[in-house]
This record gives C-alpha cells, sequence and structure tokens, in this order.
C-alpha cells in the first residue's frame, strides 16, 4: 500500500461517518488546475465491460477534438490490469501507467481527471476518493446505493468543487432534451401517469462463469475491494457477478431502474418518490443469486406538500422473457409521449365523443416527432454507437474545461440515489417506504 497522509483505514472510517468528515484536503494534495487549452490526462479506474464496449469508445470520439488524453489505469486485479494495459496501449498508440490500485493513481502527479467504472457498490466511495484528491470524474452509475454513501459523495462533491459526471446519459441524449422541453413548456399538461419497462431473456446477462472459475484470491485486492463493506472472505462470484448479489449490487434497481426513474426527477424537476412499494422475487434463474430476476415497483410522485395532486410511476423489469423490451411512456390527459417511438400522439387522450358527455372539450395532443426535434439540438456527439453515452462523455468533457454543471450533475445523482434506497428497503422489507427530508433518510411505515 501507498505511503499516504491520508491511510486507506481512516478514508474508509471518514466515509461511512460523512457527517462528522471534512472533504477539503490542503491545497498541496490537488491536482493541477486545467487550463483552456490544457491537454487534460485522464486515469481510469476499473478496466470494466462497461468502460470498455461503452465509454472508452465514446472518449476516444472526442479527445483529440478536445485534448483530452488516457495516461493511466488503476485495476485491483492482475489480469484486468494487465489486458487493460495492452488494449488501451493499442488503441492509444502510447504507454500508459498500469498500477495495482488508487492510492498509486494519485500518488501521480499527471492525472487530472477520472473515469469511475467499477462495482455498483462502490461508485460514490471511489468518487470520493477521487474528488478528495483533487480530480474531477466521470462516475457510472448507480451513484450510491446506500444513504450512507450518498450523503459521502454529494458532501465531498460540494465541499471540492470538482466536476463530476454522472453515468445517466439519458440526460445527454437529444431526443430526451426534446422531451424534456416538451413536458416543461406545459403543451403535454399535467402527468397522470407513466409505465416504464425493462425485459430482457440472456441467460449469461450478469454471469461470467468462465471467469469465476479462473479467478483465485491471489489475483485480486479483496480487501480493498470490499471497501466499506464487512470483511468476509472471499468470493469469485460476488467478485465478478457482483450484480447478482446484495450488497455488492440490488440487481435490477441498480442497473436498470435508475436510468429511467431519473428521467422522471429530471422531466419533472421532482427531487424523489413521496412513496415506494415492491413485489418480486428469484421465480426462474436458481443459480445461487441473491437480487430478484422478476420485479415490479410503484412510485407516488408529485408535490411534497399537496397529496391531492401527483402520478403514479409503474416500474417492470424481468430477465426471463424480453418481450415489451425497455419502454418509457408518459401519459396525460391528451395523450402519450412515447421514448422508444420518440414520438408524442393523442393515443389515449380525451375524445370528442366522451368530451361531449361530460359538457367538456376534447383534448388530444397533435402529433410530434421528438426524433425531428431533436436533430436541431443533437451536437457532433452524435456519431453512431452509443450516442448517448457519447454526448454524456462529450458534456462531461466540455464541463471540465468550461467549469459549468454537466448535465447529470451530482444532485441528480444523489436524487436517483434516494430513489433507489427507498426501492431497495421496499423490497428487502416488503413495506411501505417514504422519506424523511429533514434526516435525509429512507422511512420504513
Amino acid at each position: 500500500m501507498a505511503d499516504n497522509v491520508l491511510t486507506r483505514r481512516k478514508f474508509l472510517t471518514d466515509s461511512a461517518t460523512v457527517v462528522a468528515a471534512s472533504t477539503v484536503l490542503p491545497a498541496s494534495s490537488y491536482a493541477r488546475i486545467v487550463g483552456a487549452n490544457d491537454r487534460v490526462r485522464v486515469g481510469i479506474v476499473g478496466f470494466s465491460d462497461r468502460f470498455r464496449s461503452s465509454l472508452l469508445p465514446a472518449f476516444l470520439q472526442h479527445s483529440k477534438e478536445l485534448n483530452f488524453e488516457i495516461v493511466a489505469l488503476s485495476d485491483i486485479w492482475t489480469m484486468r490490469r494487465d489486458a487493460g494495459k495492452a488494449h488501451l496501449d493499442k488503441l492509444t498508440g502510447g504507454s500508459l501507467a498500469a498500477v495495482r490500485n488508487n492510492d498509486e493513481l494519485y500518488d501521480r502527479k499527471d492525472v487530472d481527471a477520472v473515469i469511475i467504472s467499477t462495482a455498483d457498490f462502490q461508485h460514490a466511495l471511489h468518487g470520493v476518493e477521487a474528488v478528495r484528491a483533487g480530480r474531477d470524474a466521470y462516475v457510472e452509475k448507480p451513484l450510491a446505493h446506500t444513504m450512507e454513501n450518498a450523503h459521502a459523495i454529494r458532501k465531498a462533491v460540494l465541499d471540492s468543487g470538482k466536476i463530476v459526471q454522472i453515468g445517466t446519459q439519458r440526460r445527454s441524449s437529444p431526443v430526451y432534451q426534446a422531451a424534456y422541453d416538451y413536458i416543461r413548456s406545459g403543451k403535454f399538461g399535467d402527468i397522470v401517469s407513466v409505465l416504464m419497462t425493462w425485459n430482457v431473456n440472456q441467460p449469461g446477462r450478469w454471469r461470467r462463469p468462465k471467469l469465476v472459475a479462473g479467478i483465485t484470491e491471489d489475483q485480486v485486492d479483496w480487501k480493498r475491494y470490499l471497501l466499506n463493506l464487512p470483511e468476509q472472505p472471499f468470493d469469485p462470484r460476488k467478485y465478478v457477478e457482483f450484480r447478482l448479489f446484495w450488497p455488492f449490487s440490488s440487481g435490477i434497481p441498480d442497473q436498470w431502474m435508475v436510468h429511467q426513474i431519473d428521467t422522471v426527477h429530471w422531466f419533472t424537476g421532482l427531487p424523489r418518490p413521496r412513496s415506494v412499494v415492491a413485489n418480486g422475487g428469484i421465480y426462474f434463474w436458481h443459480d445461487g443469486r441473491k437480487n430478484w430476476d422478476t420485479m415490479t415497483a410503484v412510485f407516488d410522485y408529485g408535490p411534497l406538500d399537496d397529496a391531492s395532486k401527483g402520478f403514479q410511476v409503474v416500474y417492470t423489469s424481468r430477465m426471463t422473457n424480453d418481450a415489451g423490451d425497455v419502454k418509457e411512456l408518459y401519459y396525460s390527459n391528451g395523450g402519450t409521449l412515447d421514448l422508444d417511438k420518440q414520438t408524442v400522439s393523442s393515443e389515449g387522450g380525451l375524445t370528442k365523443h366522451y368530451a361531449d358527455e361530460m359538457q367538456m372539450k376534447p383534448n388530444l395532443l397533435p402529433q410530434m416527432s421528438l426524433r425531428e426535434t431533436a436533430r436541431k439540438i443533437a451536437t457532433s456527439a452524435d456519431t453512431g454507437g452509443d450516442p448517448d453515452t457519447s454526448a454524456n462523455m462529450r458534456n462531461w468533457m466540455e464541463c471540465v474545461r468550461s467549469r459549468k454543471a454537466p448535465n447529470a450533475s451530482i444532485e441528480a445523482g444523489y436524487s436517483h440515489s434516494v430513489a433507489l434506497c427507498m426501492t431497495i428497503a421496499a423490497i428487502q422489507t416488503g413495506r411501505h417506504v417514504t422519506f424523511d427530508d429533514a434526516k435525509q433518510d429512507v422511512v420504513i411505515t
């Protein structure tokens, strides 16, 4: 372990008791301030599948134009560290530094910012490490699935003033931005209901049996992996297939739900649901996993001080049949905003027949293409591949230079973390869950 003024154990203790901890370090410990024309040197925290398949291509699409380069990789698994260095060296034509852990990464003077794509439960504390070390950061979602960690990362970012983008890339999507503009204009009318689905039928989803069979404890730093989780014996499945096991991940809510529930907060300006209930189970994939393969959560949203106004969000997800795929449907009295079809239509709106019965006026929205509107918003980020992630990465890179707040800010990440923590509490207790704004904590009723 590298010699640091702030030891690893002290860091974890401080992060676990964030209210009492100070996240401000002496100016001498901070990375240099990047000038408008300086090259921004980036370190990678975790050579994950997500980083390799999506974040890296997104970064490389814009790195030359915006003068960013990858200079170092931190990974506590020797196989991933070696594979990552070889892959990155080949793509960039350079020879980056491969270090054993984040202490070694932040001891380096040539790292201005980092991209964090590690296990779900690690995102928040890895983000705390980054900003306390004076680095800007792109942090994959979910931001945090415990309120303790959500408090820690929010406080650290606000205290540090660093630029942190969360990986909820819909906020940088031109189509979703067009939907946001339309809803916030008032033309859509009041939201009366939202229906969200995320269905897959992939036996290997989140499973890596070959990697599990090949990994041994001497290849990884298991104690560093656990961060602030209780000490426990090395388990290759909890390292490689962490999404199947709480508290390493909650599975479906951590991975998919936060993307979609984040759009509700964004489109409405509401910071959190008023309440959540959930049901589900492991109905098909009896492979040792602990996180559900099927779930439904029902959210109540609306003004926090007026229970007479609001709407319901129904979120369903299954890993056993992919009919329905991924959908986000927003309903008003006048029609439907469909983010899968990228349209606004009068479907479900109040027709003349039923309006006449009540001596009312019909309420039918005009047909509209969100895709056409989005073309006016789209930037050079829309270059194929995963355009939303590309746009989100570009927005972060631009904000590192401009010092403006990014699209998926720390407050957006904190809000989706609150909804996530409420959902996890509902799953684990089977109870109705609310939130105490004064204490900023989940309430099980």
